[in-house]
């Protein structure tokens, strides 16, 4: 992990973020931390999967 990709990324949000509210208009993201954690979730499962080597391709499977 690049510790400086992780920092640009969250100030990148902070600012977007904060562009987000000065607009008045609602964040592209869930509004709680049950939904930010659903999506921490859904990362933490995909890196599990990937670090295990386990999965199935659905596109060759499909034939496509």
């Amino acid at each position: 992990m690049n510790v400086a990709f992780v920092v640009a990324a969250t100030l990148t949000g902070v600012l977007v973020g904060a562009v987000f509210a000065s607009l008045r208009i609602p964040i592209p993201a869930p509004p709680s931390l049950a939904g930010v954690m659903g999506i921490v979730g859904i990362w933490a499962g995909y890196r599990l999967v990937r670090h295990l080597g386990v999965g199935f391709d659905l596109l060759d499977g499909l034939g496509v």
